[in-house]
């Protein structure tokens, strides 16, 4: 019995209308495989005028294609992660696949659920933003690369693993930031966040031992803030450095809690969205003015800060093509670049200063 006018189409058809074997017409439909740009035309002409339709889920079940990659990240409400998710977007719609978004608030728990979730729906690849700090907790990474499945991390390396990672150069973007503070003449500079300590660090290692144990790019960032007193010759006080939980309203209180110090900061760099706002409110509640009392430096540069009186200077990140770019290397990997034997790769893009009206000499 031949097909009925509401019925679609199959593949075969669609081959035999266009003068080519099944196999060719299957893989030109299911994007997956090496067709050439010829039978891939006449492929997609003979679909068009049938009217086919594939059928996605019986699709990946045959291919083993689902044409859909997984991104997780820490907080999707914050700009940066926002920005980013927009990249992969942007990369993965032109060639045709779907993203997944979830945010797990930098809890490893939710991590390790979420990364269960896109396994079981067999995703072809994951963006990940990983909460983890070393490779003990990196089982649900191992499982998801055991059952074949591309990862790349995003925005933060995990210390003794090896994946493909795209990043910002987090370091020099501190060291930077906090030199143009010195630059205008500050000696005494809060630096909001370090690490999230249970006890104030009383000693330089002690900073850098905690930084280790904890996220990658938070740890880079404070020593980026290190090596710029280091370049200037200038004492580091850790009473200057925020630690603890990493919340707005913690932040408040260690920013008031340094303002009341006999020899108070003259300047703050906020290595965060969270942190840069508690900042401004501590100065805003304490009667500190931006630029004359206190000059202020923030990390994720957006449009609110360009907005604000007086303008902030502010690092900025390249979201976008940080998005981007990890959509690229995570589909180059679906695609099968490389013989899988070869090193992760690791992108680190550069952040840029964008200087405005926050930063003054100190009175």
């Amino acid at each position: 019995m031949g097909r009925t006018r509401s019925s679609s189409p199959t593949i075969s058809e669609v081959a035999a209308a266009a003068g080519v074997g099944r196999a060719t017409a299957a893989r030109t439909l299911g994007g997956y495989g090496y067709v050439s740009d010829e039978m891939r035309e006449r492929v997609l002409a003979s679909a068009e005028a049938l009217g086919y339709r594939a059928n996605q889920l019986a699709r990946s079940v045959s291919t083993g294609v689902s044409h859909t990659i997984g991104v997780v990240v820490a907080d999707i409400s914050n700009p940066f992660f926002g920005g980013v998710v927009r990249g992969v977007s942007e990369i993965a719609s032109a060639r045709g696949f779907d993203a997944l978004v979830i945010s797990t608030y930098e809890h490893l728990e939710d991590e390790i659920a979420a990364m269960n979730v896109l396994v079981d729906k067999r995703v072809d690849g994951i963006i990940l933003s990983s909460a983890a700090c070393d490779p003990a907790s990196t089982a649900h990474l191992q499982l998801a690369r055991e059952r074949g499945i591309p990862l790349v991390l995003l925005d933060r390396l995990i210390p003794g693993i090896e994946l493909d990672a795209v990043v910002i150069d987090n370091r020099t973007a501190a060291r930077t930031a906090t030199g143009e503070l010195i630059a205008a003449g500050h000696a005494r500079i809060g630096f909001v966040w370090g690490p999230p300590t249970p006890a104030r660090p009383s000693f330089r290692r002690d900073l850098v031992d905690a930084a280790a144990r904890n996220l990658w790019s938070d740890g880079e960032r404070l020593m980026g803030y290190l090596d710029a007193l280091d370049d200037s010759g200038l004492p580091l006080d850790p009473d200057l450095v925020a630690v603890g939980e990493k919340t707005e309203a913690h932040t408040y209180d260690e920013v008031m809690r340094m303002l009341a110090l006999a020899d108070p900061p003259t300047a703050f760099f906020c290595t965060e969205t969270d942190a840069l706002t508690g900042t401004l409110h501590a100065l805003r509640d304490s009667g500190v003015a931006i630029p004359s009392q206190a000059s202020v430096i923030g990390f994720d540069d957006s449009s609110w800060a360009a907005v604000m009186e007086p303008p902030l200077t502010m690092v900025e990140q390249p979201m976008l093509d940080l998005g981007r770019r990890a959509a690229e290397l995570l589909l180059g990997r679906i695609d099968g670049d490389g013989d899988g034997e070869e090193a992760p790769t690791q992108l680190e893009l550069p952040a840029r200063l964008i200087q405005r009206a926050s930063v003054a000499p100190p009175r």
